[in-house]
């Protein structure tokens, strides 16, 4: 599936796993990945267009829909994913050396944009049950309230949109 590259079962001991993966140790990781590369919710922030880019995205949008806005773990964890998905669309088909990753909120929505320098349009592929790849835009259909891709003079921002609650 797109945007999973990174995300390989732990070897070792259990201990040094557990550790690993933990939700204090991802909020640190989510909390540095916000410090390194700006926040996606005041400016754009160009991540190159590598496989390992799509964990900081993660992070990113981590530390924002759940930290900052204070949207539920549900929520969080759907827009992480769906934002993987994109990410690993830019990565994998645009060529590009860097991407955009932004953030948007407003009242009872939140936005996912990911901008690259290509103009070729993705594609919704049926897909099948014993399919391992062309899942993407398959879970940012089914999971997202909406989506679609904005042509731009010089490339593209594929994004996705999803109702929130508003406390």
């Amino acid at each position: 599936m797109a945007g999973l590259e990174g995300w390989e079962q732990p070897r070792g001991h259990a201990h040094a796993a557990a550790a690993r993966w933990s939700p204090t140790v991802e909020d640190e990781h989510a909390l540095k990945a916000l410090e390194l590369y700006g926040n996606p919710t005041e400016a754009e922030v160009p991540l190159p267009s590598r496989p390992e880019s799509a964990a900081t995205a993660r992070r990113l949008t981590q530390v924002v829909v759940l930290r900052h806005w204070g949207l539920t773990p549900k929520t969080t964890e759907d827009a992480v994913l769906l934002v993987s998905e994109l990410v690993g669309n830019a990565v994998r088909h645009t060529g590009a050396r860097v991407f955009g990753l932004r953030l948007h909120r407003r009242r009872g929505w939140i936005r996912v944009e990911v901008r690259d320098p290509s103009r070729g349009l993705p594609c919704l592929m049926p897909v099948q049950e014993m399919d391992t790849s062309g899942r993407g835009l398959f879970l940012v259909d089914k999971l997202a309230d909406r989506w679609g891709v904005d042509l731009l003079p010089r490339g593209k921002t594929t994004w996705f949109e999803m109702r929130v609650a508003d406390r």
